[in-house]
């Protein structure tokens, strides 16, 4: 399945008027793929993962996850399909100090229901497609910034999600680290069939990535450039436009 937002708009108050963050923002992203969106600050990037992350509801448009339009879901019923649905790496991986690798992961299992040893084979599956199942007992403090992001993104999957929302992985990391955790997320994108949304300001590791969209002041736009870049292949690329 995939992500799709369809004539997103979202405002904001701003003194006695409305800001308008997104303005009839249109991204498809089938299952398989990996759509990088880039721009400036304040730009709408992360206004758009919150949207796609049913964290914020848009003033107008429709998100569609997996096939389920999450307009007129309950609070509950978009908390359990976040919960199933969507996994979120954030900007900072906030691991916590006393678990290990492999604990970070198995508490969000067993937070879902599943049992300790189901949990904890999940967790060393997915620590070993990171490169870390040798680092599994190890606590944030023993792990470099780059593994630290590897244990980030192995938790965002540990309960399969059908969407993968990333959100500036590589700024805290050097180039080198930084282009080893974009290809990272490309390949589970396509191991694990996620719909990829990337956000980031770096522009120097995205040659593998099915498309790219640079928002400008709540308008997403497809350069075309990106276009050409498009890598063909089963799963189609993600297509963006702003009306």
């Amino acid at each position: 399945m995939s992500l799709n937002l369809t004539d997103i708009t979202l405002t904001y108050p701003d003194g006695g008027s409305r800001l308008t963050a997104l303005d009839q923002v249109t991204v498809d992203v089938p299952e398989g793929t990996l759509t990088a969106v880039v721009g400036p600050s304040g730009s709408g990037k992360s206004s758009l993962l919150a949207v796609a992350a049913t964290l914020i509801s848009p003033d107008a448009g429709t998100v569609t996850i997996d096939g389920t339009a999450t307009t007129a879901l309950t609070r509950a019923e978009l908390t359990d399909l976040r919960r199933h649905k969507i996994g979120i790496v954030f900007q900072q991986p906030n691991l916590l100090p006393s678990l290990t690798a492999a604990e970070q992961l198995q508490v969000m299992a067993q937070i879902d229901g599943r049992k300790p040893r189901t949990a904890r084979n999940r967790a060393m599956e997915l620590l070993d497609a990171v490169g870390l199942a040798d680092q599994a007992g190890r606590r944030p403090h023993q792990l470099s910034g780059g593994q630290r992001q590897r244990v980030n993104i192995a938790r965002a999957l540990i309960n399969d999600p059908r969407v993968l929302l990333v959100d500036e992985p590589t700024s805290a990391l050097d180039h080198e680290r930084g282009a080893a955790v974009i290809d990272l997320i490309t390949r589970l994108t396509r191991q694990q069939a996620t719909a990829t949304v990337l956000v980031t300001h770096d522009r120097t590791n995205l040659n593998a990535v099915d498309q790219i969209a640079e928002v400008h002041d709540g308008r997403l736009h497809l350069p075309a450039s990106a276009r050409q870049s498009t890598r063909p292949g089963p799963a189609h690329a993600a297509q963006g436009r702003a009306r």
